[in-house]
């Protein structure tokens, strides 16, 4: 079951509920949220849940306690309007590069939650970067008992970070599927049947991943326990390390996320 926080997560209302909107909330309800607190808001209806009260507009004469944005960045403007007098005691938003004061003077709320959860939250397995200026207990217990049925949690302490871990987790699913892809693409070029080369390359991806989280040892040091010198797992890496050719090329990738985060931040103020 989801834990009980002591800041009041029910009523909850999602106004959005697009690919990870809808995945938060079905974990959510996994965990044991009760659906009869829940409505979504959302134009198109698709993508609700069974069970949940799915409306076009907030409903009148009604108040969430636990406000949760999930529509797109560039939809803010559209949106807040219609949510400006709702005043829920806590805001969650998960806009990438929709600051803190951008989101309160738009939607005022008791206190507001930046979160970046990723992909993987649609399974358990995700992570959930979370930040708020205010210091009560109530409100960082809330957002964390929200977040912690998705997987991995973390309290970001400067917000000006939040660029960078939006780009290293909220987009890294997608870097890491393009390698898983890339890498079966590779097995295909020596021989293999495609679907063969796909399902080594993401049982091998799932097993290394496995290890590295349940290893003491750095990533770095488990990649150089694999490969013995003069091996053919050495002789693959040397192309990987020469001139630093794999770390320059996911610096310059995050990099890339994190201005365009940057971007959207300036464009939302």
């Amino acid at each position: 079951m989801m834990p009980r926080p002591a800041f009041p997560v029910g009523p909850l209302w999602m106004i959005g509920c697009g690919n990870m909107g809808g995945a938060m909330l079905r974990r959510w309800l996994d965990a044991g949220l009760d659906p009869a607190t829940v409505t979504v808001v959302t134009r198109s209806g698709a993508g609700v849940p069974d069970g949940i009260r799915s409306l076009r507009a907030p409903p009148v004469d009604e108040r969430a306690a636990t406000l949760v944005l999930a529509v797109k960045p560039q939809q803010l403007d559209a949106v807040a309007p219609m949510l400006a007098s709702i005043r829920p005691r806590l805001l969650v938003s998960v806009l990438a590069g929709v600051e803190e004061p951008a989101l309160a003077g738009r939607i005022p709320a008791g206190a507001v939650v930046r979160a970046m959860p990723n992909l993987p939250v649609a399974i358990g397995r995700g992570v959930t970067a979370l930040f708020s200026s205010s210091a009560d207990a109530g409100v960082r217990d809330a957002a964390t008992a929200l977040a912690a049925p998705l997987g991995l949690a973390e309290w970001i302490a400067d917000e000006g970070m939040f660029d960078a871990v939006t780009a290293l987790a909220g987009c890294g699913p997608g870097f890491v599927f393009r390698f898983a892809d890339a890498l079966a693409a590779a097995g295909t070029s020596l021989g293999l049947p495609q679907d063969q080369a796909r399902r080594l390359a993401l049982a091998t991806l799932a097993g290394s991943a496995e290890m590295a989280l349940t290893a003491d040892e750095a990533p770095a040091t488990l990649a150089d326990r694999v490969a013995s010198l003069g091996g053919s797992t050495r002789e693959g890496l040397n192309v990987l390390d020469r001139d630093d050719a794999l770390v320059d090329l996911l610096r310059r990738t995050l990099a890339a996320s994190a201005r365009r985060n940057a971007e959207m931040a300036a464009a939302a103020r």
